[in-house]
């Protein structure tokens, strides 16, 4: 029994330092997306954090800012909507499918 213990305890430790090399891999990958027909576009790590903002001067408006700040919020959230779905999706190929609750 203690033998199959430590070989549970032995792939765990293995599972978290593979899980820790995907999350450095992630922190250099990077997600792109864009609104208003690419009129605004956001660049998202891995690690979901904004990197670039693209603004095409043609969709500056000083009488529309609602507007920008629409296509600005979607393009964001798309992009960290994606870098949310590539985390996933790589934990997911070390975990083997399984879900463990509060990894990501």
């Amino acid at each position: 029994m203690a033998k199959g213990l430590g070989n549970i305890m032995k792939q765990a430790q293995q599972m978290q330092q593979r899980m820790a090399r995907v999350q450095q891999e992630l922190e250099a990958r990077q997600v792109e997306a864009s609104a208003g027909g690419g009129m605004v576009t956001a660049v998202v790590t891995g690690k979901m954090q904004l990197v670039s903002l693209k603004i095409e001067k043609d969709v500056v408006d000083p009488e529309d800012v609602d507007m920008l700040q629409d296509l600005v919020s979607a393009a964001v959230n798309e992009a960290l909507k994606k870098s949310q779905e590539m985390m996933q999706e790589e934990m997911g190929k070390v975990t083997g499918g399984m879900n463990l609750p509060g990894l990501f």
